[in-house]
Parts: C-alpha cells; sequence; structure tokens
C-alpha cells in the first residue's frame, strides 16, 4: 500500500486510495497519536468490503500545520485536497474528529457530498469533552507517551478490548517522537471551541449517524444531539451500538456493512 502526496499549491497532504468502484469515498479519521497512514495497509484491509462500490480514499492532515488550527480550517485544507485530485462529487465517512471535518465539509460545500456517515463525532465540543482533550494534551506536553496512548485507548475502547491492547499500545507508544507529540496537541486543540450547531440547516445530503451507549469520548448524546437535527428528514438515520465503545468503527464486527449499505444504497442508479 503507497502513501500518495497531494500538493495544492499551498500545502501538501498524504493519502491513501484503494479500491476499483466506480463512486468515490473520503474516509477521515479522527484524532490519533500518531499518524494512521502508518497503518495504511491494515486500513485498507478493514475496509475492504466497500472496494467494489467505492475507490476509497483516506487523507491524513497537512504535512505542515499552522501554528494555531482549528477543525473548520482542517475541512478546508481536506476540500482544497479532494478539489485538487478532482473527486467531487464524494461519500464521506468522518470518525470522531473526522466526523466534526465531514460535518464543517458539507456545510460549507453542499453540492460537494452526496451521501455522509458521521461516526461517533459532535456538533460541538462541550466543557466535558474539551476537559478530557486537555488531560490527553497535558500527558502529550509532558512527554508521556505511554501515558498519553493508554489513557487515549482506555477512552476510546470497551475495558476487555482496552486490556487485550494495553501491552501493545505500551510498545507502540517507545516509537513516538517529540514532533509527534507536537503535532497532536496541534490536532487535539483545534477541536476547542467548535460549534456548528446553528449550521446544519445548510446539509443536504442523506445522513447516517453511528454512534455508541458507551461512548466515553464524545458519548451517545453527542450523536443523538445530531441525528435529533434530522429527525424530520427520511434520507436521515441514527444507530446506536451498546458495547463497543467510542471506537466501534473498530470494535463493531458489522460496521463496515452498514457503511457499505447506507452509502452505496443508490450508487447503482
Amino acid at each position: 500500500m503507497n502513501i500518495e502526496t497531494v500538493d495544492t499549491g499551498i500545502f501538501t497532504m498524504d493519502y491513501i486510495r484503494f479500491g476499483r468502484g466506480k463512486e468515490t469515498l473520503v474516509i477521515l479519521p479522527g484524532l490519533s497519536v500518531q499518524s494512521v497512514m502508518l497503518s495504511a495497509k491494515a486500513v485498507a484491509a478493514a475496509y475492504e468490503s466497500l472496494t467494489e462500490d467505492f475507490t476509497v480514499y483516506v487523507f491524513d492532515r497537512r504535512k505542515v500545520l499552522p501554528s494555531a488550527y482549528s477543525v473548520r480550517e482542517m475541512a478546508r485544507d481536506t476540500i482544497a485536497a479532494i478539489k485538487t485530485l478532482k473527486l467531487v462529487p464524494v461519500c464521506l465517512f468522518g470518525a470522531s474528529q473526522g466526523g466534526m471535518m465531514a460535518l464543517e465539509i458539507a456545510i460549507e460545500e453542499p453540492s460537494f457530498v452526496r451521501r455522509m456517515v458521521l461516526g461517533s463525532s459532535a456538533a460541538r465540543l462541550t466543557a466535558a469533552h474539551r476537559a478530557l482533550f486537555e488531560s490527553w494534551i497535558g500527558l502529550a506536553r509532558a512527554g508521556d507517551a505511554a501515558g498519553l496512548y493508554l489513557a487515549f485507548g482506555e477512552s476510546l475502547y470497551p475495558p476487555t478490548v482496552f486490556e487485550q491492547f494495553r501491552e501493545l499500545l505500551t510498545e507502540t507508544a517507545r516509537t513516538v517522537t517529540a514532533e509527534e507529540l507536537r503535532r497532536f496537541i496541534c490536532l487535539a486543540e483545534a477541536t476547542f471551541g467548535f460549534d456548528v450547531t446553528n449550521e446544519l440547516d445548510r446539509i443536504l445530503c442523506p445522513v447516517l449517524v453511528i454512534g455508541s451507549k458507551d461512548d466515553r469520548v464524545l458519548g451517545a448524546d453527542a450523536s443523538i444531539q445530531i441525528a435529533e437535527h434530522f429527525k424530520a428528514r427520511p434520507d436521515c438515520a441514527l444507530y446506536l451500538y451498546d458495547g463497543y465503545g467510542h471506537a466501534a468503527y473498530d470494535t463493531a464486527p458489522d460496521y463496515k456493512e452498514r457503511l457499505r449499505q447506507f452509502l452505496a444504497s443508490d450508487s447503482k442508479a
């Protein structure tokens, strides 16, 4: 699996591409301690079931981050990358912070998005959400990569899954660089002040909101509040898992099939 780079003329951004479908699916991953590009092969394998219907693009954040960044700026960067690659229109799947970016993209470019899935995401960051993010940022500032990986994993995964991965997380933390910690801080702080609740009316595409009742990062209420806004629309839906945690997009065995069924429902029309 090759990592490719798009150059918009203003910034560069890494991405991976796989699949052979006629429609385009853009996946926007959530906040992570290290780049998802390091797990490119695993990501492609995880979404293999979508590759008959879609050609899939998974975008990283821009390579060189500004000193201050916001979710809206991340979304605009991704819009620029997608336009540079001439991918419009697209289906979108955003997980966690990636879902926040997806909302921003669908708000700014409503004709840009055919269908959208929001996984364990939110339309705004509350004080409780921010407190958790600040605890992670504190570990990163202290250079405690092991503590950060463990705190991050414990928040994302159900207890049994977290215990299974505890040793691997500790081992992986040994590979984290000071630059990766600085990057994590910038990306985590980008969520502060995020709030698009008064702009959701600008979203025109069908939306599937997938959350988890035991989400310990953003909570089930965050998904419910997004879905509540779209409840009068028959092309929008909500599904809540129970027992798979915030990272249900990684842990729920039928998650990718839910994505495929919703996103590909009119792809052959």
